[in-house]
């Protein structure tokens, strides 16, 4: 053990460590929040200046995530954000969470974690230890990230520190958060990987060290491929039973009920989300350099990416056998446009391409979400950006041909959709598990 190596160990066991944490999203606030909680005082860095204004006010800004903790670190003086990068060189330990998105190609975005490594490297200084938390393809920390910031002389694992730890968030969980869940480390030589379990090991209540970056940055991608493959799995064999008029929530309900040998997953409108619509073409672009063929992977991607098609066909049929008309003219309400149930989260959100789809087949498309006020600006979806939400009551319901639920958030009432629209189709399940009247409901 060096001398540097055993000064930063000793720093962490005393909380003296400062924690430097760059983004400050979905990801790293709950991240710096566990961290100032375990009682290190935390840096938070963000590109966005109005989003480090509320941080600063004590403010958190997501729904899931409460005020509460963040004032109180921040009275604590355990808290601070920034937009000055050039304070990089003040943490202890750099901590990067920034999202690794797909380009229009589907092909991996690394400039947020490239641009990330730069300013590090711009500020680094001697025996300070950096991990990588975003979603990435096997190999990403050790050649991307390592020769960006050994490019000013420092040398990983003499002194500098490096590591990667996956970030494993579920915004919403009322059962699992940061602490709660298992924390997955490899570090690029052992000084690395003992001083990334002190820190973590300080804020999580078990963490689980392997073999090498590497293999740490492949687990990540194997849990959101098997929820990938599983969700798409179940989203195929809706589409054959109800060609049989089975439905396949029934189905599920009954077989988890074995103790054994049965997983439940559900199908939907599509999938939605910063990880498991994206991390899987992450494996499939770096498995060609190997000549290594993914085709599990990418047919529960196209089975995933056409459950949108899926559910527009089946309104629209919908309409047609309830109205004698299709599509064309007819006004739709969405119940639903976060990715997922009680979450403010719209990223890869199925919903946008759900009212595209329909607008482009000449529907008027209105939503009600009680999480998503407005729709935010996204790259994909600018055209719907600043839409606000209806109220949601019986006249309003009324006022559409037909109610499309595409996402179930707890906060609707479900029986008063079914009760009062003419016409709903859900791709949840949501009217059925409310006890609500099933006579104008259809599942898609």
């Amino acid at each position: 053990m060096t001398n540097a190596h055993a000064d930063l160990l000793a720093r962490i066991g005393s909380r003296d460590a400062v924690v430097g944490i760059i983004g400050l999203g979905y990801v790293g606030l709950p991240l710096a929040l566990a961290f100032a909680k375990a009682g290190f005082p935390v840096l938070g860095f963000d590109i966005n200046a109005s989003r480090v204004a509320l941080l600063n006010e004590g403010r958190t800004g997501l729904r899931h995530i409460p005020d509460a903790p963040l004032a109180e670190s921040i009275a604590a003086g355990r808290f601070e954000a920034t937009g000055d990068f050039d304070r990089l060189a003040e943490p202890d330990a750099i901590l990067i969470c920034v999202p690794t998105p797909l380009t229009a190609q589907r092909e991996p975005d690394l400039s947020f974690v490239a641009a990330s490594a730069n300013q590090i490297a711009r500020a680094l200084r001697p025996n300070q230890l950096v991990v990588l938390e975003s979603t990435t393809w096997p190999g990403t920390t050790a050649e991307i990230v390592r020769p960006i910031l050994e490019a000013g002389g420092l040398r990983s694992g003499e002194t500098l520190f490096l590591a990667y730890s996956p970030e494993r968030e579920d915004p919403g969980n009322a059962d699992y958060g940061t602490r709660d869940i298992p924390k997955i480390v490899g570090g690029d030589g052992p000084a690395a990987l003992e001083l990334a379990l002190a820190l973590y090991g300080a804020a999580v209540e078990r963490c689980v060290p392997v073999g090498s970056l590497a293999t740490a940055e492949a687990v990540k991608l194997t849990e959101n491929i098997f929820r990938s493959v599983n969700i798409a799995l179940v989203n195929e064999l809706k589409l054959i039973y109800d060609a049989m008029g089975i439905d396949v929530w029934e189905v599920i309900e009954a077989a988890k009920t074995k103790p054994f040998g049965f997983m439940p997953f559900y199908p939907g409108p599509g999938l939605g989300g910063h990880c498991i619509p994206i991390d899987p073409f992450y494996l499939t672009w770096k498995a060609r350099e190997y000549e290594i063929a993914t085709r599990f992977i990418e047919l529960a991607g196209e089975i995933n990416t056409a459950m949108p098609r899926h559910v527009v066909s089946r309104l629209a049929e919908a309409l047609d056998r309830r109205f004698g008309r299709g599509l064309n003219g007819a006004r739709v309400l969405v119940l639903g446009l976060a990715y997922k149930k009680n979450v403010d989260d719209t990223r890869e959100s199925a919903s946008l391409r759900l009212v595209e789809l329909i607008e482009a087949r000449g529907g008027s498309v209105a939503f009600h979400d009680p999480h998503v006020p407005v729709i935010p600006p996204t790259r994909e979806h600018m055209g719907l950006a600043g839409r606000s939400s209806l109220p949601l009551d019986a006249d309003i319901l009324a006022g559409f041909d037909a109610v499309l639920i595409a996402t179930d958030h707890d906060a609707v009432d479900y029986a008063l959709v079914a009760s009062h629209a003419r016409l709903v189709v859900d791709t949840r399940n949501a009217c059925a598990r409310a006890g609500a009247d099933m006579t104008n409901v259809v599942k898609a």
